[in-house]
């Protein structure tokens, strides 16, 4: 692989806890996680504090097991996960459904609200939206945005509608215009380049002993990860609209394909090498 990014911890951890820990039941050992980072290149005061940091922003749940530490999810670090494993495994990079629909956000804030209009700028782009015009802002497809909208305390300040283009709309470039179209492919073959040559190549590390098995975690944990960052940036935009040699597609058969290659040692590792043990619920 080459041209390896890095990667953020906090980043990294929610992906090894939505493979490992999300759907189960179980919290994961303290010192399991300690020797998987390791291995991905992030020290063990980085782990330990990315814990810690997660444990207060409402991510993680502590649960003491004798002398040891294990950490679970909690509904927010859960929902999170769903998500990403929505836009991983369901809806994917490519939008081949898209039935012409639009939703349409309009917003008037007063000039003085600075940082509101940052966090729901911020939440739009997250959700998939473009600035079509300055306090107007669009997104295919029907998406809801009602908590969103409550959760920042402008539902008074917001109007949402679902809309149909004109016939005489030239779609393609008014997608040209609202999104970095440019910035999004370059995401795109940015990573084919890194990660082809694992598909070509096998992917899995020689040899199945410990060191290979741990290894293909790691690898696996990486791949999920920096795809994960890549399709929540990608607004999904219909590919019947966007330029033929869109790399989206490209992408995500070099993902699939590298991941099904790393799973069997990777599965195999998690196995052997993990410390779980079962949630305990209040009485």
């Amino acid at each position: 692989m080459t041209g390896e990014q890095p990667l953020r911890p906090q980043s990294l951890m929610l992906t090894f806890l939505g493979d490992q820990v999300l759907g189960r039941d179980v919290c994961v050992y303290s010192g399991s996680v300690i020797d998987v980072f390791a291995r991905a290149g992030i020290g063990e005061q980085a782990t330990r504090s990315t814990l810690t940091r997660m444990v207060h922003r409402g991510l993680l749940r502590r649960q003491r097991e004798g002398r040891r530490m294990y950490f679970g999810l909690t509904e927010r670090s859960q929902a999170v996960l769903r998500d990403g494993e929505r836009r991983i495994w369901r809806t994917g990079a490519v939008n081949r459904t898209w039935d012409g629909t639009w939703t349409m956000l309009g917003f008037s804030l007063p000039e003085s609200w600075q940082r509101q209009r940052h966090d729901l700028r911020a939440r739009l782009t997250w959700s998939g939206f473009g600035p079509l015009f300055n306090g107007l802002w669009i997104a295919p497809g029907e998406v809801d945005v009602s908590s969103l909208v409550a959760e920042l305390g402008l539902s008074a300040h917001v109007k949402v509608f679902r809309a149909h283009a004109d016939a005489g709309t030239d779609i393609a470039a008014m997608i040209e215009e609202t999104w970095e179209l440019a910035d999004l492919a370059a995401g795109y073959e940015a990573f084919v380049r890194r990660w082809q040559p694992r598909e070509d190549d096998g992917a899995a590390p020689a040899g199945d002993g410990e060191d290979a098995r741990l290894a293909a975690l790691v690898l696996r944990l990486r791949l999920q990860t920096e795809w994960l960052g890549l399709v929540r940036r990608d607004p999904r935009l219909p590919v019947k609209h966007l330029p033929d040699d869109w790399p989206a597609e490209q992408a995500e058969r070099t993902f699939r394909a590298v991941y099904d290659r790393l799973s069997p040692l990777a599965a195999d590792a998690s196995q052997r090498l993990l410390d779980l043990v079962p949630v305990r619920h209040p009485a």
